[in-house]
């Protein structure tokens, strides 16, 4: 039924991987910080800020991915400023398919390390502040290091969202073989072509693996952090 791999199934993984390690790791210092200011922020538009990092879970993938073509396509004002002063193309390439993959992960990355931030204790926080730590040095050598659980376990689950998007990126990057076809479109082309049944049955069972070991791998990172609470 599966075959042996062929060069083309290689490449598909090859590329699934690289995005969804830099999908993982772009977001890595804004979840943090977005989960520093839910956690222990106090401010107006608090909630407001919660609802919007959380709207690409709610929203259809398809319009974030129609969202992100408008602003970071070519013609779009971010896009447009990106390309011109820096070289940095996202739409219909590899790049964007990264973007898409951090933007549909990212809540759930800010989602798993807030939680492990508010389990943190405060008295830890404050007896650093009282012997002369300033408020970031205090996050850097006290609040992290014992959130990182929480922060391995957001970067898990970020990572398998990102190796199985689909709607943002087919609509952002399109499904170019070698460019942006990663395994999740891979996987929707071949339903399409007659005889591709080989690669499907590759691919999927390959998709199910990873993200099995990905929610087991979250799972016991969520197990650490009730222990050490």
């Amino acid at each position: 039924m599966f075959g042996p791999w062929s060069a083309d199934d290689a490449a598909i993984v090859g590329l699934s991987l690289k995005v969804a390690v830099i999908a993982t790791l772009g977001a890595l210092p804004f979840a943090i910080l977005a989960a520093l200011a839910l956690a222990r922020g106090r401010f107006w538009g608090r909630r407001l800020l919660d609802a919007c990092i959380h709207l690409p879970l709610v929203l259809p993938p398809v319009v974030t991915g129609f969202v992100l073509l408008e602003l970071f396509g070519r013609r779009g004002p971010v896009g447009a400023f990106l390309e011109q002063a820096f070289g940095v193309v996202f739409a219909f390439r590899w790049t964007g398919a990264a973007l898409a993959a951090g933007v549909m992960g990212f809540p759930l990355m800010v989602r798993a390390i807030r939680l492990a931030i508010e389990h943190v204790d405060t008295h830890l926080e404050e007896a650093s502040a009282s012997l002369g730590a300033g408020p970031w040095w205090t996050i850097a050598v006290v609040t992290l290091p014992l959130a990182l659980p929480g922060i391995l376990s957001g970067m898990v689950l970020a990572f398998a969202k990102a190796l199985g998007e689909f709607g943002a990126t087919i609509t952002f990057v399109s499904n170019i073989p070698g460019e942006t076809r990663t395994l999740a479109l891979a996987i929707y082309a071949f339903t399409q072509v007659p005889g591709g049944d080989v690669h499907l049955w590759r691919l999927a069972s390959l998709s199910i693996a990873l993200s099995f070991a990905a929610l087991l791998a979250s799972e016991a990172l969520s197990r650490r952090i009730e222990v050490r609470r």
